[in-house]
């Protein structure tokens, strides 16, 4: 989930461990809530489901189908994101190709995904500067750290662990905390 405040823009939907079959009968249903709320629906890692479904849009990753490919799948009015670690190269690489948008991370220790990068506030001000492009932080960001992470550049958070696996707090009541 990619939010800035407490509204939700884009609801990544990220599934490793599912059959694509699977995959494209829950993107349905989500398709449906992500429109009936306005917000942007993305497809992680997979550009052929993105497009069979009509989604916005794929996040790739650096292991995943290189931006080329997917751009060709998707076509030209489809978001394309690119996770870009920690790596200025990696990031002026994406702006070169024109993706839609970067992430950095993991910001934050995460339980979510596990991440040999570590991303740091100097990247996000170096962005903001240098790239001029949507930029969105992931990894381990709350309700106590997130503040931080978009007064330092970032344009959007992207949020999971905190919100869907939350003891405390249910989905809704998570994102609330978001002011």
């Amino acid at each position: 989930m990619v939010f800035k405040t407490n509204k939700v823009k884009f609801f990544q939907l990220r599934l490793k461990k599912i059959t694509s079959k699977n995959l494209i009968k829950i993107s349905r249903k989500i398709k449906k809530i992500a429109i009936k709320n306005k917000v942007k629906f993305l497809i992680n890692d997979k550009p052929l489901i993105a497009k069979k479904i009509g989604a916005d849009g794929c996040h790739i990753g650096q292991k995943d189908m290189n931006y080329k490919k997917s751009r060709k799948i998707l076509g030209k009015n489809k978001i394309i994101g690119i996770t870009c670690h920690n790596s200025k190269n990696l990031a002026l690489k994406a702006k070169r190709i024109k993706a839609n948008y970067i992430a950095f991370g993991s910001f934050f220790k995460s339980s979510t995904k596990k991440s040999p990068f570590k991303a740091n506030l100097a990247t996000l001000h170096w962005a903001k500067k240098k790239i001029n492009m949507p930029t969105v932080a992931i990894g381990g960001i709350n309700d106590s750290n997130y503040k931080k992470i978009l007064s330092n550049g970032a344009d959007f958070i992207a949020c999971s662990n905190y919100i869907w696996n939350n003891k405390k707090l249910d989905p809704v009541s998570a994102i609330k905390k978001f002011k």
